[in-house]
């Protein structure tokens, strides 16, 4: 009963706001669709835009495997021959390579450049490059990978 009471005393003022709020409406509705007519092949574009948009994030997810793949492998552990290794002293005394040529075959061997030969040995570079150049003479080759070859099947160095 008080609702009937307010509305009937308010009845002017709701009647206006509904029928503005309704004009509104009809107002935006018109816009709107103004709207889509005037750019209707931006809004297609962009539609289309948006639906390849999302194609192209759902393919990649199911493309892609985003968990890594663990994988066992089970080989025999590298073992170091250093250990046990002996070094043939016949064929050290027959090649005439001295300590000092051997301990740079050794090194030359673990990768070293003529440089760092040097640096770990402190002697100049002048010095590695004479004891290379006897060290080839002595093995009878022309590179590093031929003395170190060489020498490896000789025995000389692990």
């Amino acid at each position: 009963m008080r609702f009937l009471i307010r509305f009937s005393a308010y009845k002017d003022v709701i009647l206006y706001s509904l029928s503005l709020a309704i004009l509104l409406f009809v107002m935006r509705w018109l816009e709107i669709r103004f709207i889509i007519i005037d750019h209707a092949i931006e809004i297609y574009v962009g539609a289309i835009a948006l639906i390849f948009t999302g194609l192209g994030i759902w393919l990649s997810f199911k493309l892609v495997d985003r968990k890594p793949e663990t994988k066992i492998v089970e080989k025999t552990v590298y073992l170091d021959n250093n250990i046990h290794f002996i070094p043939n002293q016949q064929e050290i005394e027959k090649s005439g390579i001295s300590k000092r040529e051997l301990e740079v075959l050794q090194l030359m061997a673990e990768g070293l450049s003529n440089e760092e030969l040097a640096e770990r040995l402190y002697i100049s570079l002048n010095t590695i490059k004479t004891h290379t150049s006897r060290l080839f003479e002595k093995l009878d080759v022309k590179r590093r990978t031929q003395a170190i070859e060489k020498a490896k099947r000789l025995r000389l160095i692990p």
